[in-house]
């Protein structure tokens, strides 16, 4: 596609230094989940936007946790929705560098959340600060959710689109780290606790008791056997959905029957799957296993749920996020995605055609020690933000 002279005007408007301070502050505002707030993160990101004339408002979703709506044109148009997330999850140890103090080394900006995604909140900003000052806002607005509790249990997004802002959306990119790849679908996610209540006894005579252990290893093999029919039946786009059973504790200690044991368990949602719906076939299974009674009881409760999306590639979204990464100087694809994100929420409660776009590499960076992005990626990403916002009102119609 042939980039006009006001899209060109407009790349070039963009300004790198804006997005490493923006990003670098975030950074150092911190925001651990779990284990802190992301008040800080959010009053950096607001108290820039302010700064910029944009309208910010911040609706707190929980003590100290407040999610920032940043838009920028007019309400009576259909415009581009934003959606990230402020929150970290916990910096760990193995850095080399202060991991809430961002530096820049070899081009890459380093820092907890520098990739997931501090940088990508910065450069949603930067676009939307180079659509005003090009005077295009009212005709293409643009909308950053900046979110809580991402990494956790999503209070934030659940907030968001049970109240949304009073503006219309046509279309929505999430700014997760992407490696700029414009991720069209991902599955969703459950996180169950299982819960197995037994009767103790001495080991000496275990009879007497309902080892609740011995109970817990029944339902993972009842796990197990539901993911050989799962990737029996997989989505032609996304493949299966998929268990794994990622902690188990219970018993006291070893001369005693086990009277409690507990399992955390993911759940990969596909698109239209309900964690509900997957708890409910779960516990005809045990019943039918006939794991309970005889002094055995189960509990499964739903800790978080985060539904999937599948956006067809024939969307005029997609094309548009592809043609306007290579037009912002990055090779880019389609893909599909292995990580779950609050786009799924976006998707199937709001109604638009949603994908995820970014810079940085999860795979490789997101989550680990010394966590970077590079500076580069952040500009390709400022200015593919800054083409699509442009260029969705005429996909729209409008």
């Amino acid at each position: 596609m042939t980039v006009s002279n006001t899209e060109r005007a407009l790349l070039d408007s963009i300004d790198e230094y804006e997005i490493v301070s923006l990003t670098a502050a975030l950074i150092d505002a911190g925001g651990e989940n779990p284990g802190d707030t992301e008040e800080k993160s959010a009053k950096v990101l607001a108290d820039h936007c302010r700064a910029l004339g944009f309208d910010v408002r911040t609706v707190e979703v929980a003590p100290g946790r407040p999610n920032v709506i940043v838009s920028i044109g007019s309400d009576e148009r259909p415009g581009v929705l934003f959606v990230g997330h402020s929150d970290v999850v916990p910096a760990g140890t193995g850095w080399t560098t202060d991991p809430f103090s961002a530096v820049v080394r070899d081009g890459r900006i380093v820092g907890r959340g520098a990739c997931d995604m501090k940088g990508g909140l910065a450069a949603v900003v930067a676009a939307m600060t180079a659509v005003q000052r090009a005077g295009l806002a009212d005709e293409h607005p643009m909308t950053l959710a900046c979110l809580v509790d991402e990494e956790d249990t999503g209070l934030g997004i659940r907030a968001f689109v049970a109240d949304p802002p009073p503006r219309n959306y046509s279309h929505c990119v999430v700014a997760e780290p992407t490696d700029l790849v414009t991720i069209v679908g991902c599955r969703g996610a459950a996180n169950l606790e299982i819960e197995v209540r037994g009767r103790s006894a001495h080991a000496g005579q275990p009879r007497n008791g309902a080892n609740a252990i011995a109970a817990a290893a029944r339902i993972i093999a009842i796990i197990e056997e539901s993911q050989i029919e799962l990737d029996e039946n997989p989505d032609a786009e996304l493949g299966p959905a998929t268990w794994n059973v990622g902690t188990i504790s219970g018993g006291t200690g070893t001369s005693m029957v086990a009277d409690r044991c507990v399992l955390t368990v993911d759940r990969r949602l596909l698109p239209g799957e309900k964690a509900a719906d997957v708890v409910g076939d779960l516990r005809s299974r045990i019943e039918a296993a006939h794991v309970t009674g005889s002094g055995i009881d189960v509990t499964i409760d739903v800790a978080m749920e985060m539904p999937g999306f599948l956006t067809s590639v024939n969307d005029g979204l997609v094309g548009t996020a592809v043609q306007s990464v290579l037009d912002a100087r990055s090779e880019t694809v389609t893909d599909i995605w292995t990580a779950s994100c609050d786009g799924g929420f976006v998707a199937q409660q709001m109604g638009i055609g949603t994908v995820v776009l970014g810079p940085g590499e999860i795979e490789s960076q997101a989550h680990r020690p010394d966590e970077s992005v590079a500076v580069q990626q952040l500009t390709d990403s400022a200015r593919a933000y800054a083409l699509i916002a442009t260029r969705i009102g005429a996909l729209a119609g409008l």
